[in-house]
């Protein structure tokens, strides 16, 4: 079976906020960082612990969101938030530009992926990932049989 998606446009806003998700999920390990430097207050009595922490913690969400918002300014990434339609089947995500130009995707390029109330994320990197709202699906049906795809690919629990 061959999931046909609608065309549509990647919205800019929730391509940040998948990709500060993204890179929360991932980099969880810098919470630790901040909580072993902020329980350093304890081993030498300073509120400058708890500043420099916040300060340094602020920096890096800071540097993230410049750079997922700097890919929606990009020309070379312009073709990322053009509206496409995609082909989904066990094979591969087929990226659609028009009904003679697609670009293929085979299930080994992405990483991981995950799924809420309101989309599938595919992760290719940190900064490429592809967002299928459930509502570029046409039925209920088809969005059952994309997240089977996903646990037979083992990119989803």
């Amino acid at each position: 079976m061959i999931v046909k998606t609608k065309k549509y446009a990647l919205n800019k806003k929730a391509y940040v906020r998948a990709g500060l998700r993204n890179i929360l999920k991932d980099q969880w390990w810098v919470g630790l960082i901040v909580l072993a430097l902020s329980s350093m207050t304890f081993v030498i009595p300073s509120n400058w612990w708890w500043i420099g922490t916040l300060i340094a913690l602020v920096l890096y969400l800071l540097f993230w969101l410049i750079q997922f918002t700097g890919v929606t300014q990009l020309e070379q990434s312009k073709m990322l938030f053009d509206r496409l339609s995609y082909e989904i089947d066990s094979r591969q995500v087929l990226i659609k530009m028009s009904s003679k130009q697609g670009m293929p995707m085979k299930w080994d390029q992405i990483k991981r992926a995950w799924m809420d109330k309101k989309q599938f994320v595919l992760i290719v990197n940190k900064a490429q990932f592809m967002l299928f709202p459930y509502t570029v699906f046409k039925t209920q049906n088809e969005i059952k049989f994309v997240e089977t795809i996903l646990k037979r690919k083992g990119l989803i629990k």
